[in-house]
């Protein structure tokens, strides 16, 4: 128990900004993956899909997305070329990029946040392997995902819930937790 406390408590959002320029194999994506996929799902209905962006050109590819993106949605007063290349050198900056995808239940037999609080147990799943491996990650939730269906070609009742990006980190590299007391945050019910 010992190991999964520590593994939850060390757990961290990492940036891009921060990643080795090194690989991450095609086999420990998949695991991360695997683990993803066996998030608790009600009903079932295994709602989380994943567009992964590992080669050079598809990073190369979303980079573009964002960066044609960011120009076209900005207000030409407010455009930052700075801004720009920062939103935009994310997916370059990381060894794989995965967009975090929701596939609606058709039937919609239960409410739709079941379905989104589906996925995200699947990306604390991802996290936490992450952070086994010593892979930084950070889940993204930027305003151009909901412009991103026709880019990602998603399925009817299909969208995109944000990016995670992924990269070797230092193994040395240390970011304190911050949580306010739990005492804050409980209440015992008689």
């Amino acid at each position: 128990m010992h190991s999964i406390s520590t593994l939850i408590r060390q757990r961290r959002a990492i940036f891009p900004k921060s990643y080795l320029d090194k690989e991450i194999s095609a086999e420990l994506i998949t695991e991360i993956l695997e683990n993803a996929h066996w998030a608790p799902t009600h009903k079932r209905t295994e709602p989380w899909r994943f567009k992964i962006f590992h080669s050079l050109k598809s990073r190369q590819n979303l980079a573009d997305f964002i960066a044609d993106d960011y120009k076209q949605h900005t207000n030409p007063d407010l455009f930052s070329e700075v801004k720009q290349n920062e939103i935009s050198g994310k997916p370059l900056q990381s060894a794989c990029t995965i967009a975090i995808c929701m596939q609606r239940d058709p039937a919609q037999s239960l409410p739709e946040w079941e379905e989104i609080a589906a996925v995200a147990c699947a990306v604390q799943n991802m996290w936490l392997t992450c952070t086994a491996y010593d892979i930084g990650s950070y889940w993204a939730s930027p305003g151009f995902i909901n412009r991103m269906g026709s880019y990602l070609d998603l399925a009817d009742g299909e969208k995109c819930l944000g990016l995670f990006y992924m990269g070797h980190i230092d193994p040395s590299l240390q970011i304190p937790g911050l949580r306010s007391p739990l005492a804050d945050k409980l209440r015992f019910m008689k």
